[in-house]
This record gives structure tokens, C-alpha cells and sequence, in this order.
């Protein structure tokens, strides 16, 4: 029987892409992982060293501390702590004042050059990883679930850095550096490929990416240049779908 197409399926609004408006930025040296932290407004930073600091969204420093790592090259958010990892396949689990809530713990797959990570709606510890190129899903404690060859995309994604998580959709933002393609690149929820923004316009080597949802922006790090970008944001959403609003945000105010 021959399947018919109602006309409205030709006629409906195609779906809203992602949108970067540039705001503002400021010189922070050496930013890599960020992630947005509500309760001082601020953004949780690693640069490499044995250090996490936090600073407020104008980048003025509130805290600086260690882990037992040897360094820290990723940070994230979970629950009302900090998860870090050294980029050799070691994770930590620490407080917000730097006090060490456990011993480190390993992936279950041994080294990884974990750039960036995040942690989903049920727990899962999402990691981008650029030797070898893979997004990589975690248990709490290290056992590899899920994994993705981030080279096997269109376009590839070769030097993922950053990623982030929007609570309110569950997309994934990744920033892939200068050595690949210097773009943004968004997924859904299942890690399956929305769409690629350049960020050449902005800036050159994104390493870190935050989300702030309560007031739809996005906070970017670039290595060149050593700065931190804020831009207005909204999500590739399903046709027809209106804009997400801001979420309640800032708790310490």
C-alpha cells in the first residue's frame, strides 16, 4: 500500500540550531576545564598544575587548593563536591574547600588522556579523551560502561578538550582545539551529533567549556590568548519548540 505524507510534514518549522552571541571576555592565564558552580556563581578551573581554583564569572579568584593527584588536568561538579582527573586515567574525589573525600581511584581501562568531563542526570561520569579520540561514560567508580571513536564523525572530532552539560536538555557541548577543527561541537543526551559551530570568529584553541543554564550562557576557554569568553546561548531544540527558559541560579544570592 503506498504510504502517504501529510502535507503538513513538508510545510513544518525546522528545528531551532544552537546560537552563540558573544557577551564578553577576560585574561585568565592558563584556563583548561571549567564547569559552572551555582552556589558562588563562580567557575571551577583546572590548568594543568596541582591546582583548582575558583573564580567568580568576572575572574576574580575565591579559592585555590590541591587534590592527591599528581596534577589536575579536568574538574567537574558532583553533587555538592568536586570529581578531578590527572589526564592518566586517575580521578579524585574532593570537597569544595579541598579536603580529600576519598583515596584516587582508575578507570577501568587503565590511562586515559581525560581533557574534560561531566556528570550526567543518573551519575555517570561522561570523559573526552584526545589519545586515543573517544567520549567515554563512566560508573561512579571507574568502570567504563559506554564508549564513542569521536573520529568516526562528521566531521571528526580529533582534539576534544572540553565538555559540558546542559541540565535542562541533557546536550553535551564539546570544544575540539586548534588542532582539529577549533569548533563547538553539540550532541543530545544519547551522544548522537547535533551540529559544529566555528569558534574562530571568538577565539583560537577552545580548552574548557562550562554552561551557566539560569541565565542561558555558555563560558568558553581559550588557550590563545589565555582568556574566558561568555556568550549568550540556546540549544539546537526540536522543531517548533519555543526557546528554553533560565533556570533559578546564583544561591548564594
Amino acid at each position: 500500500m503506498r504510504q502517504v505524507i501529510p502535507l503538513l510534514a513538508f510545510l513544518a518549522t525546522p528545528a531551532a540550531a544552537l546560537e552563540l552571541t558573544f557577551q564578553t571576555s577576560y585574561d585568565l592565564a592558563r584556563p583548561s576545564s571549567l564547569d559552572y558552580d551555582p552556589t558562588f556563581c563562580g567557575l571551577w578551573i583546572a590548568n594543568e598544575s596541582r591546582e583548582v581554583l575558583l573564580v567568580t564569572l568576572q575572574g576574580d579568584e575565591l579559592r585555590r587548593f590541591q587534590s592527591d593527584l599528581n596534577r589536575i588536568k579536568a574538574v567537574t561538579v558532583e553533587d555538592n563536591h568536586l570529581l578531578v582527573a590527572d589526564g592518566f586515567g586517575n580521578f579524585q574525589r574532593i570537597s569544595k574547600d579541598g579536603v580529600a573525600l576519598e583515596a584516587p581511584f582508575a578507570s577501568s581501562q587503565g590511562w586515559a588522556d581525560t581533557e574534560g568531563m561531566v556528570i550526567d542526570a543518573d551519575g555517570m561520569i561522561i570523559t573526552v579523551e584526545d589519545d586515543p579520540e573517544r567520549m567515554t561514560w563512566l560508573s561512579p567508580t571507574g568502570q567504563v560502561e559506554r564508549q564513542i571513536n569521536t573520529m568516526s564523525l562528521n566531521p571528526p572530532l580529533s582534539e576534544a578538550q572540553g565538555i559540558a552539560r546542559d541540565t535542562r536538555t541533557g546536550h553535551l557541548l564539546i570544544v575540539d582545539d586548534m588542532e582539529g577543527t577549533n569548533s563547538l561541537y553539540e550532541f543530545n543526551a544519547d551522544g548522537e551529533l547535533l551540529g559544529t559551530t566555528s569558534l574562530l570568529p571568538y577565539g583560537r584553541d577552545p580548552e574548557g567549556i562550562a554552561i551557566r543554564p539560569g541565565s542561558n550562557q555558555v563560558f568558553i576557554a581559550f588557550d590563545s590568548g589565555a582568556s574566558i569568553a561568555a556568550f549568550d546561548y540556546q540549544p539546537t531544540l526540536p522543531a517548533g519548540a519555543p526557546p528554553l527558559p533560565p533556570e533559578s541560579d546564583c544561591l548564594m544570592f
